[in-house]
């Protein structure tokens, strides 16, 4: 057969030259900028009309619109494609760019991040191995030896990027284990091990023990004191038990901006602590990692350069779009225990020749090219441009706190290091009780259920509260002062039908 007869016979059927108009590349250009320029006006148009950051649509309402969508007869068009996605998302997303959103640790994000996001989904790229990201991968490299130096480690420092807060410490205590475990009966070993966190830490020090294969009572809990960070003293008595019990301590998980109440634990005394006993101290920086940047109150994470690992969290307080974190080492040859060599990917001959591979990093294979959206904010914003918008939160965040402590109608807890400020609702000092309780819950929903507001909640001492997490410099005062008369307001109406 000749090379033209083949050419012929290969030639795709007609519903795959359809198909292949959808692919991106050199010929289909056109059809890239179309579509790309009609799903940025479609967003601008949401935003622009967005005048709350929800619609207060019920899960029971939404879901048949999804479930009824045949996924197997496609639109073709993408315009009408778009319509539909306005009816089934963006019309009920939650948007939090508003400056009524005070619920979770979403922020809203900048533009150079989202001018990367455009440019990293087109190229692909996968930062596991040299050969599928080149560029890409000097550059995550070089962000990880930037927040090393702002952390305070030296040279030796070494990280990678991640999924977010969850992954970064579920590494970083996989790291620990693994050198806890190095030279010893793994079997006999593994079941004593213990970590100890503040019981005002994240969940995932919790999750992350059940993962790593360690006992059901591996989490040792410190209490906080009444600032609601961790009590040293406890620390100490817990480090003191487990030597004198033979219950040998992988980590200490400190917390630099817990997640209810943006408090610090006292990093140089458990920094004291840890080198004194020999314990793994690992910094979730999650939330307070905007610190780093800022011009006016670095100071706060004095002590964090004593760590062996940090969680750093870009998507939080650093304006970036998720996912957009890493995990950073002191000492990056404890990285090794993330290392497993395959042949059709990372070979060993490639230490050898230097091939910089981040696959020997990471707990993830394929991985999305996050770095760049940090890297195009540093480099348009610059540092001192996002940690002043994080300082512009911490600082309306103080003005909240003291808004509830001059209103009657509301307690507050503790003042935060950052921008949380947990409350309740209670009117003059009201006996408390369960109907209280209920009452923040209906106030809360109500809210939400309007779409006017988002506000989080929590339990503190066995009690439900309201939360405000800010991480948008573009609310005002003013904002803060309206939810809560909204607030207010449905908690004193709930009140009053229950007594009706």
């Amino acid at each position: 057969m000749s090379f033209q007869g083949r050419a012929v016979q290969n030639r795709p059927a007609g519903s795959a030259v359809r198909a292949r108009q959808h692919l991106f590349n050199d010929r289909t250009l056109d059809a890239y900028r179309d579509a790309l320029a009609a799903g940025v006006d479609r967003v601008g148009d949401r935003i622009a009309r967005a005048d709350r950051p929800f619609s207060g649509i019920a899960p029971h309402r939404l879901a048949p619109e999804i479930v009824d969508i045949d996924l197997d007869r496609p639109l073709e068009d993408p315009a009408a494609a778009l319509d539909e996605l306005e009816d089934v998302y963006l019309r009920d997303a939650v948007y939090f760019h508003h400056p009524r959103y005070l619920a979770h640790l979403n922020c809203p994000v900048v533009i150079p991040a989202l001018l990367a996001e455009a440019v990293l989904t087109a190229v692909n790229s996968s930062l596991d191995t040299w050969d599928q990201s080149a560029g890409g991968t000097l550059i995550e490299r070089r962000l990880i030896d930037w927040t090393a130096g702002r952390i305070g480690f030296g040279v030796d420092a070494d990280g990678v990027f991640t999924s977010g807060g969850s992954q970064s410490n579920l590494q970083a205590l996989l790291l620990a284990r693994e050198e806890a475990l190095t030279g010893a009966d793994r079997t006999a070993l593994l079941p004593r091990l213990r970590v100890i966190a503040s019981e005002a830490g994240h969940f995932s020090v919790q999750k992350s023990a059940k993962l790593l294969g360690l006992g059901p009572d591996a989490v040792i809990t410190v209490p906080t004191g009444a600032d609601r960070r961790m009590d040293i003293a406890a620390l100490a008595r817990e480090l003191d038990r487990c030597r004198v019990e033979n219950l040998p301590v992988l980590a200490v998980v400190a917390t630099a901006g817990t997640t209810d109440f943006g408090t610090i634990d006292p990093l140089p005394a458990v920094a004291d602590l840890c080198e004194q006993h020999g314990a793994w101290l690992h910094v979730d920086a999650a939330y307070g990692c905007g610190l780093l940047v800022s011009p006016t109150r670095r100071h706060l994470l004095d002590g964090i350069e004593r760590a062996r690992s940090v969680t750093v969290d870009y998507h939080k307080s650093f304006f970036q779009p998720v996912s957009s974190s890493a995990l950073v080492v002191r000492d990056s040859a404890v990285l090794r225990h993330a290392t497993h060599h395959a042949d059709y990917l990372n070979p060993a001959r490639a230490v050898e020749q230097r091939i910089p591979n981040q696959v020997d990093k990471s707990l993830q294979t394929t991985r999305r090219f996050d770095a760049l959206k940090l890297w195009l904010t540093l480099r348009i914003m610059g540092a001192d441009a996002v940690g002043s918008l994080f300082d512009e939160v911490v600082d309306r965040a103080a003005a909240a706190h003291d808004l509830l402590a001059a209103d009657r109608r509301f307690e507050v807890v503790t003042r935060s290091q950052l921008s949380t400020v947990v409350f309740r609702y209670r009117p003059d000092g009201e006996p408390d009780g369960e109907h209280l309780d209920r009452a923040n819950l209906h106030a809360r929903e109500a809210l939400a259920a309007s779409g006017e507001a988002v506000v989080a909640g929590t339990r503190v001492d066995g009690r439900h509260h309201l939360k405000f997490t800010l991480l948008n410099p573009e609310t005002t005062l003013d904002d803060i002062a309206h939810v809560l008369d909204l607030l207010a307001g449905h908690a004193a109406g709930h009140l009053a039908g229950a007594t009706d």
